[in-house]
C-alpha cells in the first residue's frame, strides 16, 4: 500500500470535501464582518453563521441561541470551568472532575485552584469508568460544578452522563460534559447536561472553530465571559466570528449527524476486525474491553514492547502512544495511570482511532505492520518497569 496510512482521527480529521466547498465562498465572495449590520456583506455572513448555529444545534439536540461559538474545544472548557466558578463564587468554590479528564479540563480546574478554588479529582476503575458512588460522596452545599467527559479521548470509555446528571443537577449543581470526542462519533444529547463543548476538527470540520453549549432555562446558567471586547455571541465570548470556520463547523455537524448510523455501524466493524487479528498476539491486551466505549477508539498495549519503538517500526502507520495532546512527553498517560496501569503497562500502549475515511484494506494493512513491528512473541522485551 502505497503512503501512510492515517489512524489517528481522535487527534483530528481531514475536512471532508462537502465542508470545504461549504467554506470556500467566505474567504473571498461572502467576506463580510457578521457585526457590520448596516450592508449586504453583513448581513451575508451573520445569516451563514446563524445557519450554522442552526446546524451544531440540531446535532447535540439544543437551541440556537445556546450555542455559543468559540476558537475549539479548549477556550470552550475554559469558559465554562472559569466563568462558572467566578460567576458562581459567592455561592461555593468547590468543584468536582475526573482523574481522566482531558487536559484542557485538569488544568482549566488546576489554574482555580492557585486561586484558592478546592477540587475533587474523582477516581476510575480499570475501565476508566468514573465510580458514582464517589461522585454521590463527595458532593458538598458548596459545590458549584462538576465536569466529567462525554467520551475519554485515549481509551474511548463513554461516561454514563445521564446517570451522572441524575445525581448532580437536582442538587443545583451545574453540569459540564467535554463531547469533543463524541460528538458526531455517538448521539449526544445537551438534555441533561448545562455546559457542552466541542470542536470542529473532531468531526470533518476545520480547525480552529468550536462551540459551547450554555443552557439557557431551567436553569439559566451564567458564566462570566473568558473574552472582554466588542460583547459578540450575546455577551459571551467577545471577537470577531471566524465565518468559513463557522460555516464548516455548522456543515460538518449536520453531515455526521445524518451519517451517524451508518459510521457507528461501520467503525465498530472495523475496530472489533482489527483487535480481533491483533489479539492473536499472546502478549497484546485492550486496555478498555468490558466498558462502554466509542466505536472507533482502540487502546492496544503489547507488554514487553514500547509504545514509541512499534510507531518507529511502522513509520507508514500514523497513529499515536497515547493523546495527541501527550505523545512525545516521554512520560506514561495520566489516563492510563489513573486507570491503573504500571509504567512500562502504560509505555506499552498504543491508541489507533478509525474514521470515516478508513477502509477495510487499510485496517488489513495496519494489522500486517502491526504484527511485524511488535515482533514474535520471543522477541527481547525493551520496555524497563
Amino acid at each position: 500500500m502505497k503512503g501512510t496510512v492515517y489512524l489517528d482521527y481522535n487527534a483530528s480529521t481531514p475536512v471532508d470535501e462537502r465542508v470545504v466547498e461549504a467554506m470556500l465562498p467566505y474567504f473571498s465572495e461572502h467576506y463580510g464582518n457578521p457585526s457590520s449590520k448596516g450592508h449586504l456583506f453583513g448581513w451575508a455572513a451573520e445569516e451563514a453563521c446563524e445557519k450554522a448555529r442552526e446546524q451544531v444545534a440540531a446535532a447535540v439536540g439544543a437551541d440556537p441561541d445556546e450555542i455559543v461559538f468559540t476558537s475549539g474545544a479548549t477556550e470552550a472548557v475554559n469558559t465554562a470551568v472559569k466563568g462558572v466558578a467566578e460567576a458562581y463564587a459567592s455561592r461555593g468554590r468547590h468543584l468536582v472532575t475526573v482523574q481522566t479528564e482531558h487536559r484542557a479540563v485538569l488544568n482549566a480546574h488546576m489554574a482555580l485552584e492557585r486561586k484558592g478554588y478546592e477540587v475533587t479529582y474523582l477516581s476510575v476503575d480499570t475501565e476508566g469508568r468514573v465510580d458514582l458512588d464517589e461522585l454521590e460522596d463527595v458532593l458538598r452545599d458548596d459545590t458549584v460544578l462538576v465536569s466529567a467527559m462525554w467520551a475519554n479521548n485515549e481509551v474511548g470509555t463513554v461516561h454514563p452522563i445521564d446517570e451522572i446528571a441524575a445525581i448532580v443537577r437536582p442538587r443545583g449543581i451545574l453540569l459540564l460534559t467535554d463531547a469533543t470526542q463524541a460528538v458526531g462519533k455517538i448521539p449526544v444529547s445537551c438534555s441533561n447536561v448545562d455546559l457542552l463543548a466541542c470542536s470542529a476538527h473532531k468531526f470533518y470540520g476545520p480547525k480552529g472553530a468550536g462551540a459551547l453549549y450554555v443552557r439557557s432555562r431551567d436553569p439559566r446558567v451564567r458564566c462570566t465571559p473568558l473574552l472582554d471586547g466588542g460583547g459578540h455571541e450575546d455577551g459571551r465570548r467577545s471577537g470577531t466570528l471566524n465565518v468559513p470556520g463557522i460555516v464548516g463547523m455548522g456543515a460538518a455537524a449536520e453531515i455526521a449527524a445524518a451519517d451517524l448510523d451508518a459510521f457507528m455501524h461501520r467503525a465498530t466493524t472495523l475496530r472489533d476486525r482489527l483487535e480481533q487479528a491483533l489479539a492473536t498476539l499472546p502478549n497484546a491486551y485492550v486496555n478498555v474491553r468490558d466498558a462502554v466505549r466509542l466505536p472507533q477508539t482502540s487502546s492496544l498495549r503489547f507488554e514487553g514492547r514500547q509504545g514509541s519503538n512499534i510507531m518507529m517500526g511502522a513509520r507508514d502507520l500514523a497513529f499515536s502512544a497515547g493523546s495527541a495532546c501527550s505523545s512525545g512527553t516521554g512520560k506514561p498517560s495520566h489516563v492510563l495511570t489513573a486507570m491503573g496501569l504500571a509504567k512500562d503497562q502504560s509505555l506499552s500502549t498504543i491508541r489507533i482511532s478509525l474514521g470515516r475515511f478508513t477502509t477495510d484494506e487499510e485496517v488489513d494493512y495496519a494489522v500486517e505492520r502491526l504484527l511485524e513491528a511488535v515482533g514474535s512473541p520471543g522477541q527481547t522485551a525493551d520496555v524497563s518497569s
